[in-house]
């Protein structure tokens, strides 16, 4: 029988079958991918085929995936982690303050996104609690992503401002959604569906951070054919199975310009010639968008990822 993955716990899962019904399954045997070691072999979005066995249901095979997203599990391990599995949109939730996403995050985010053409929506939350300094530094943020290609929501899971909208683009797709742990995520989901119920959190007025109130992964109907993943709060987000001769690629202004370059191997570092360095010099490359290609540059360099 085949059935998709809707709740991943690590040591069982919960499959649904096409006439609605669920069960609960474990996994036979060892899944890869590509030669990685993976923390999740199997996750929420996955299409599987299972199989009883005595009193038990077993996963014994998943499906092609159409796409994934995925990461390194902790800071300088060797396994990776499969936040979710054959999405049509993947998305981030985003706070510039109580506590601030940095943008080297977004941009890895964003970076993963294009690695596994998946597109991606910025969803910059806690709207009602920004002072006008940081309002104003949220629309510049919105100006430079939406100039590159991304498109972003500006909303308040507290106050419902942008929930509408922001189903509205969702509809019909199935979205994964991602953030650091304070972000308001499950708020925000909760104002979309109020009937789930999703636990919440408060913020550690200590480290200004969020503390887990989603374990596991898990994936929620809404109505109009669409479907969320929610998925923990995640603190850091390493790359996996991506090379340094491939990372331009998935910087889109950057792959743009460096067309121009004066060599085919440009790093676009230090190299004569190097249009993405003139780019920036000139405002066509935001500093803080080649900060985080040159933050993840370094870390296929020197092979660990820093946190």
């Amino acid at each position: 029988m085949k059935g998709k993955v809707i709740k991943s716990t690590g040591s069982w899962y919960l499959v649904r079958f096409n006439d609605g019904t669920t069960t609960e399954c474990r996994i036979r045997g060892k899944f890869r991918m590509k030669g990685i070691r993976l923390t999740n072999p199997v996750a929420v979005g996955d299409i599987v085929e299972v199989e009883q066995s005595g009193e038990d249901w077993v996963i014994t095979k998943i499906t092609e995936r159409r796409n994934y997203i995925i990461r390194k599990s902790v800071n300088l391990s060797k396994e990776a982690h499969v936040l979710a599995a054959n999405v049509d949109l993947a998305a981030l939730v985003v706070t510039i303050s109580h506590p601030e996403t940095s943008l080297v995050f977004i941009d890895r985010f964003l970076a993963v996104a294009e690695a596994y053409s998946i597109p991606a929506l910025l969803i910059f939350n806690k709207t009602d609690i920004y002072t006008d300094d940081e309002l104003e530094y949220l629309d510049a943020l919105i100006f430079m992503y939406e100039q590159i290609g991304y498109p972003c929501m500006k909303v308040s899971g507290e106050t419902n401002k942008g929930v509408k909208e922001l189903f509205e683009y969702i509809k019909g797709k199935t979205s994964v959604f991602s953030g650091q742990s304070g972000v308001g995520k499950s708020t925000l989901i909760n104002a979309m569906a109020p009937d789930l119920k999703l636990k919440t959190g408060e913020i550690s007025s200590a480290h200004d951070s969020g503390r887990h109130t989603t374990t596991f992964a898990e994936m929620f109907d809404l109505p109009n054919n669409t479907s969320l993943i929610d998925t923990p709060g995640i603190r850091g987000l390493g790359m996996v199975d991506m090379t340094k001769e491939e990372l331009p690629h998935y910087f889109p202004e950057i792959f743009k310009e460096s067309a121009n370059c004066r060599f085919n191997n440009c790093s676009h570092t230090h190299e004569p010639g190097c249009a993405v360095l003139m780019a920036i010099e000139e405002g066509k490359i935001s500093e803080s968008r080649y900060a985080s290609y040159i933050d993840m540059l370094d870390e296929q360099n020197e092979g660990r990822y820093r946190n």
